[in-house]
């Protein structure tokens, strides 16, 4: 029988194991998607760094003897909206890296895509 726990520690494992791939990648795009899966996986051991309590309120209020702590869940959602602009703000970045170099490459270079384009440039 697998436990809640184990499922979300695989999950948090799955997430940054796809991060990082994604992020050692050579196009922005790519780095991009892994950055998001690594803040993805953040989110997710923040959420479950406040224990993971099945149906319990959020909230203390009177009469509620057991509750989650909602520390977690702000601390979330903060990160949720502060990923959102840098998310934002890195594909302004390489839209206009893409733009100003004409290759999406993360160092730059131009790499050809076509057979045309290596022959090419054996000829010289």
């Amino acid at each position: 029988m697998m436990s809640y726990e184990f499922l979300v520690a695989s999950a948090i494992g799955v997430l940054v194991a796809g991060g990082i791939y994604l992020t050692l990648r050579a196009r922005t795009f790519q780095v991009v998607l892994g950055l998001t899966l690594f803040s993805y996986a953040v989110n997710l051991f923040l959420f479950a760094s406040g224990r993971l309590v099945l149906d319990r309120p959020p909230i203390w209020e009177k009469g509620v003897t057991q509750y989650t702590d909602p520390l977690p869940q702000a601390l979330v959602l903060t990160a949720i909206v502060i990923t959102f602009g840098m998310t934002a703000f890195v594909v302004i970045l390489a839209l206009r890296s893409y733009l100003e170099t004409g290759s999406d490459h993360v160092d730059g270079e131009k790499v050809p895509c076509s057979g045309d384009e290596l022959s090419a440039g054996k000829g010289e």
